[in-house]
C-alpha cells in the first residue's frame, strides 16, 4: 500500500451529492447540490476543471454514474421529499440527452458502475425503503437483475455490469456497514469481510479486483482510504488531505 494522496485543481462548483464517470486524467463530474439542485457539468484533463455551457435536463443529487468523460450516464437520485428520480440522461461530451422512456425504478443513493451502453444500478433508496434491487442499462432500457444481499443507501460500485462490487452503505438509524457484495451478472455473493472502516456516502473507483474507497462518513466525516484486491481490504496508512463526503 505506497499510493499517496495530491492536490488537482479545484472544480468551478462547489457542490456535494455529485455523480462522477472517467479516469484520473479524463474525468466528468455532474449534478449534485449547492446551496440548491444543479446539472452543471465540468470534465477534467489531470490538471484543471473546464465547465460545459450545457448542464444536465434533469437537475438532482445523491445519484449515480457511468462510462467515460465523452460517453457518460447519468440516473436516479432525489429530487426533493420524498421524491426519487428515474431520469437517465446520456452525456456525449457535449450535451446530455434524455432517456425516454427510462423504466429505472426511483432510486437515491444507489450505487453504479459499467459503461454508457452497459451500466448496473443497485441498491439506494426510495424515501425510507431501504433498496436491494439491481437493473442493468443496456443503452435503450432498463431490465432486472439479481437482488443485493445486504439492502442498504449511501453505497458505491466500481467494476462493470457483469463484474461489480459493491461496498459500504447505510442500512437502517445509525447503522453504517461495511459489507462488501460482488455481481457476475446475475447474482451478487457476499464477501466474508468488509470494508475496514465502515461508511456511507463515499466514493471509489476501480474494478471489481483492485478498487480504491475513500472519504465518507462513519460518526464524522473521513478521509480514510482503503484499498481492495478482490478478497479482502486494506486500510492505507495515508488518508485523503482533506475530509470529505458526499463526494465524486
Amino acid at each position: 500500500i505506497g499510493g499517496v494522496w495530491s492536490s488537482g485543481g479545484n472544480m468551478n462548483t462547489a457542490r456535494d451529492g455529485l455523480a462522477g464517470a472517467g479516469t484520473q486524467t479524463a474525468a466528468l463530474a455532474f449534478g449534485g447540490l449547492t446551496t440548491v439542485k444543479t446539472g452543471a457539468t465540468e470534465s477534467y484533463n489531470g490538471t484543471s476543471w473546464t465547465s460545459s455551457p450545457n448542464s444536465m435536463n434533469t437537475v438532482r443529487y445523491i445519484f449515480a454514474g457511468a462510462g467515460t468523460q465523452t460517453a457518460a450516464l447519468g440516473f436516479g437520485g432525489y429530487l426533493n421529499t420524498p421524491t426519487a428520480s428515474t431520469a437517465t440522461e446520456e452525456y456525449d461530451g457535449t450535451s446530455w440527452a434524455s432517456q425516454t422512456p427510462s423504466a429505472l425504478s426511483p432510486r437515491y443513493g444507489h450505487g453504479g458502475c459499467g459503461t454508457q451502453t452497459a451500466a448496473l444500478a443497485f441498491g439506494g433508496s426510495v424515501y425510507t425503503n431501504r433498496l436491494t434491487s439491481t437493473q442493468n442499462y443496456n443503452g435503450s432500457a432498463w431490465t432486472s437483475g439479481g437482488a443485493m444481499n445486504t439492502a442498504r443507501v449511501y453505497l458505491f460500485g466500481t467494476g462493470s455490469n457483469t463484474a461489480a462490487l459493491a461496498f459500504g452503505g447505510f442500512d437502517g438509524p445509525g447503522a453504517n456497514v461495511g459489507a462488501t457484495e460482488l455481481y457476475n451478472g446475475t447474482s451478487w455473493t457476499s464477501n466474508p469481510t468488509g470494508l475496514n472502516t465502515a461508511r456511507r456516502v463515499m466514493a471509489g473507483a476501480g474494478t471489481q479486483t483492485s478498487t480504491i474507497a475513500f472519504g465518507g462518513f462513519t460518526t464524522a466525516v473521513t478521509s480514510a482510504t482503503e484499498t481492495w484486491n478482490g478478497t479482502i481490504w486494506s486500510t492505507s496508512p495515508v488518508s485523503m488531505a482533506t475530509a470529505r463526503n458526499s463526494l465524486g
